[in-house]
């Protein structure tokens, strides 16, 4: 008898369900259902949190803890991180955040933390090249708010954007290309595809578009371990670390969960808080549109390395930013300079660097990770619209920062929608525009 992905029924007290995937997203939808149903966790890693990443960076007989993924927030865009932090007790405190451009070998380098720093390198007083960028600068930042004030915001490309408004091309090579590079983790040579209307509401929900009532930012004391634990902690007893999920299949009985050990689960309903492409590699039966609406997400793999190599900062010490481009027109590098991010008391410059563009001193690693971002081109954009649509087929549901722009307050978001679709639970705050970063459709109930 073939299964109606349609069938559907109402949450239920005590569910079982499993959570696949413990970032943000999972470990959220994971806290939140457990307060009703039995929920089990399964993550591939040994750890728990995802890109919420604490390392231990030893000093003698101290160590210092510094953050390799999730690093920075801010309480006007992350309102729901903000409500999290608040109920766990997580102590935060203020940083600074300002960034950099280092372009072809330092041969066009500036800072938007003063004017001595945008004029890095003096020569750049008697560059037209430089005044280009600058004077478009600021015409973007009318434009956008102008776009953003009259909803007029088309879908299109970034390089559509810019050749529809006419910005030079030192605005494009020196500015846009790195801001919105290192805001995506993505290279030089692909961000020009991503969409507008997403890098423009970006801009404008971090408080980039300001001049005056810029946002304070924060970073979580004792790094971003401290809110994961207390987050998973109510969890941790039946969370199988080091299971990677092999198979996601529906039955009439339920969702089966099958890991690399060849061990298999039987579960009421199922969560994927897993990038997209993953999601659809585990669901054995997914049906035309799950393929192709998960399959329009696309994914850029980031090598991030803990350091203390200064070579991958700016050339100039008065450039030196808490977040640093690094490229040139086709790759980059993003450096974080974590004493100043994380008000770091350390005998050394601690950096983070994605994706260097040669190689990083051995003696000077500490340590390294891979991970993943997603790029949201205008197929990402307009698998947004319909991602919400999936959710409850046959029990399985979908969670993860790609449902809204890719950073922790999305991720967030979408964990507390879905763990509050499926299982009937509701967080316990209310912020305004809760689910603002995310796209919501009329909810699925999960089948019973």
């Amino acid at each position: 008898m073939p299964f109606d992905f349609e069938a559907r029924g109402r949450p239920r007290p005590g569910m079982r369900i499993a959570v696949i995937g413990a970032g943000v997203s999972g470990l959220s939808a994971a806290w939140l259902l457990s307060s009703v149903h039995e929920v089990i966790v399964y993550e591939r890693e040994s750890r728990l949190g995802g890109h919420a990443n604490t390392v231990e960076v030893p000093f003698g007989d101290d160590v210092i803890p510094v953050d390799a993924g999730f690093i920075v927030y801010n309480e006007p865009a992350y309102p729901n991180l903000t409500a999290l932090f608040g109920h766990l007790g997580v102590a935060t405190e203020k940083t600074c955040m300002s960034f950099a451009a280092s372009v072809n070998a330092g041969a066009v380098e500036y800072s938007g933390q003063s004017l001595s720093a945008v004029f890095a390198d003096r020569r750049n007083l008697a560059s037209p090249k430089f005044w280009s960028m600058l004077r478009d600068i600021v015409r973007f930042h009318r434009d956008a708010r102008r776009a953003l004030a009259e909803d007029s915001l088309q879908d299109e490309s970034l390089s559509a954007f810019v050749a529809r408004r006419g910005y030079g091309q030192p605005f494009t090579d020196y500015f846009l290309k790195p801001m919105a590079s290192a805001i995506w983790s993505t290279p030089s040579a692909r961000i020009l595809d991503f969409s507008a209307a997403a890098f423009i509401r970006f801009y404008d929900n971090h408080g980039l578009l300001r001049v005056l009532n810029l946002p304070e930012w924060r970073t979580v004391s004792g790094g971003a371990r401290v809110y994961v634990e207390r987050l998973a902690a109510s969890l941790l007893p039946k969370a199988r670390l080091g299971a990677r999920v092999v198979s996601v299949r529906r039955t009439q009985s339920g969702v089966e969960v099958a890991d690399a050990s060849g061990a298999v689960d039987r579960f009421d309903a199922a969560v994927i808080a897993s990038h997209a492409d993953e999601a659809l590699a585990m669901l054995t039966d997914a049906d035309a549109s799950e393929r192709r609406v998960l399959g329009a997400f696309k994914y850029q793999k980031n090598k991030a390395f803990v350091h203390f190599d200064a070579a991958h900062m700016p050339r100039r010490r008065r450039a030196w930013s808490s977040w640093n481009y690094i490229g040139d027109g086709e790759g980059f590098a993003a450096t974080y300079w974590m004493n100043r991010l994380q008000n770091l008391a350390a005998p050394r410059d601690i950096f983070v660097t994605l994706n260097p563009r040669a190689p990083i001193r051995d003696e000077d690693i500490v340590a390294e990770f891979d991970y993943a971002h997603p790029m949201f081109d205008l197929d990402a954009a307009n698998a947004q619209k319909e991602v919400w649509s999936l959710q409850g087929r046959g029990g399985v549901w979908f969670c993860g920062a790609h449902f809204g722009q890719g950073f922790h307050e999305d991720g967030l978001q979408a964990g507390l929608a879905t763990a509050e679709a499926l299982g009937g639970v509701r967080r316990p705050w209310r912020v305004p525009n809760e689910s603002g970063r995310i796209r919501l459709a009329p909810a699925k109930a999960a089948a019973s």
